[in-house]
């Protein structure tokens, strides 16, 4: 059984989590819960381009609020 996500000639849509987090999911099939769709129906290349240019920081967006709040009461980043 082969990926739909492996086909090079297929259609997809971008789908974002809540966490901000980006993948590709193929337009035939339906978006998994907790996930919408901000791209597409476009090529996979086009849909990688996409998640390339708007996904700039891998960190979750709760990882993010959580580094700020640490930082507003003055603990700063612990390394």
């Amino acid at each position: 059984m082969s990926n739909q996500l492996d086909n090079p000639n297929g259609n997809f849509h971008v789908v974002v989590n809540g966490e901000g987090q980006y993948s590709i999911w193929p337009d035939s099939a339906d978006v998994p819960a907790g996930w919408t769709v901000c791209h597409g129906a476009a090529d996979r290349s086009s849909c990688l381009e996409y998640i390339n240019a708007h996904w700039t920081d891998m960190r979750p967006l709760s990882l993010v609020a959580h580094m700020a709040q640490n930082s507003a009461d003055g603990r700063g980043e612990q390394r």
